[in-house]
């Protein structure tokens, strides 16, 4: 069946780095963009970063950019996101999302198919 993993999440104090991994399995990866989401005040899950399928094109929210790097390694169906420097307000779970047609870029939040279970980040001193 259909599956995304998260994992990575940890409490790391502000300042800090942490990888967070998005592991697919019962799809065909390749064919798929991946995006990362987070809750967001007062909010549904905001997008956070997003890959096309072939790792070319990439997008992040205006909060993160510059400090979180997303990639892709098709070869093993996994996504990545570097974070640094992160920030208290980068507090949340994180989830992974993937999608096979989209007419927007960014694909919407409500037109991703599949859903992880998401992994917490807490940015804490």
């Amino acid at each position: 069946q259909v599956q995304l993993v998260e994992s990575g999440g940890g409490l790391v104090q502000p300042g800090g780095s942490l990888r967070l991994s998005c592991a697919a399995s019962g799809f065909t990866f390749d064919y798929f963009a991946i995006g990362w989401f987070r809750p967001s005040p007062g909010k549904e899950r905001e997008g956070v970063s997003f890959i096309d399928s072939s790792g070319t094109y990439t997008k992040y929210a205006d909060s993160v950019k510059g400090r979180f790097t997303i990639s892709r390694d098709n070869a093993k169906n996994l996504v990545y996101l570097q974070m640094i420097s992160l920030k208290p307000e980068d507090t949340g779970v994180y989830y992974c999302a993937a999608v096979l047609s989209y007419s927007t870029w960014p694909p919407l939040r409500d037109g991703m198919e599949y859903w992880g279970k998401g992994t917490q980040v807490t940015v804490s001193s």
